[in-house]
Formats: C-alpha cells, sequence, structure tokens
C-alpha cells in the first residue's frame, strides 16, 4: 500500500527535526520510503508560533493504517512531542494524509484522507511538486485543490 505522510515541525529546530522525521521513516519496520518533497516554509494556520518546516514522504507499506499510525506516533514522542491544546506548536507532527485510495472514518483516531489536507498549502504543495497527478478521494485533484489556497504564504526551502 502506498501511504502519503505530511511533517511538519516549528519548534526547536524544525529543519533538523523534519530531516530526522524523513531518516526515521525510511528505517520503519514494515515500510519503505519511496519519495519525498523538498522542504517548505509555512506560516501557522490555526495556530501560533514560529513559521513551519513542512515536507510529504511517500512510504510503500505493508502495515494496516493504524499500525502505521503508531508508528508516526512513535516517531513524534521520540521527538518530545506533546498536545497541550489543538493546534499547539509542536516539534514534530506527522499526519497520515493517504492511505492509497482508501476512504478510513474511524474518528476521532483516524481519519484518511486527512480531512483537512485539501485545505493546506503546506500539504498541496508538496504533493504537486512530487505527484501532481494526484487525485485525493472525494476531494479531487491536488493541482485543482491547490489553486483554491493560493493566499496561504508558501516558500521552498531546498
Amino acid at each position: 500500500m502506498i501511504a502519503w505522510v505530511g511533517i511538519g515541525a516549528n519548534l526547536g529546530d524544525a529543519h533538523a527535526n523534519v530531516l530526522d522525521a524523513i531518516e526515521r521513516l525510511a528505517r520503519m519496520p514494515g515500510a519503505r520510503l519511496l519519495q519525498t518533497s523538498s522542504l517548505y516554509r509555512t506560516a501557522p494556520i490555526d495556530s501560533s508560533g514560529d513559521d513551519y518546516v513542512n515536507a510529504v514522504a511517500a512510504l510503500d507499506t505493508e502495515l494496516d493504517a493504524h499500525a502505521l499510525l503508531q508508528a508516526l506516533f512513535a516517531i513524534e514522542q521520540a521527538h518530545g512531542r506533546e498536545r497541550p491544546y489543538r493546534n499547539a506548536p509542536r516539534t514534530l507532527d506527522l499526519d497520515l494524509l493517504l492511505y492509497g485510495d482508501q476512504v478510513i472514518d474511524n474518528a476521532p483516531t483516524l481519519i484518511v484522507p486527512h480531512p483537512r489536507m485539501h485545505e493546506r498549502a503546506f500539504v498541496l504543495a508538496p504533493l504537486a511538486e512530487v505527484v501532481p497527478d494526484l487525485v485525493i478521494p472525494g476531494r479531487g485533484a491536488v493541482r485543482a485543490l491547490l489553486a483554491n489556497v493560493g493566499d496561504q504564504g508558501i516558500a521552498v526551502l531546498n
């Protein structure tokens, strides 16, 4: 199964945290890292704190969606991720964006496609970079959705 993971951080050395997360994804048992986007800088949305460093990664995984989510949480915990309140600044945030073309609604634990990914330039721009023809189930083509979030500031870092 091909899964797409959103990666973001805005506390501590956010750039290094994102790069370390990519390395950890590459070593994750039951998964193989296929590709990653460039890193992007974005202003917080519905949040506060410093700008975020964001990227996306594709994994070929034999893990089911729930096991993959738990593995992502473990990587966040290794970076000291705390969840004091919704949308708090974070040392590392890993979101399961897509799991193949499956639609999963086990709210509040797991919702795939990620419920707000189609509204976020920090997800859509990296996805459009690496897989421009991707279609988000129930939402549409990434390229078309990206046109709707043009007012959200985003810049490529590398």
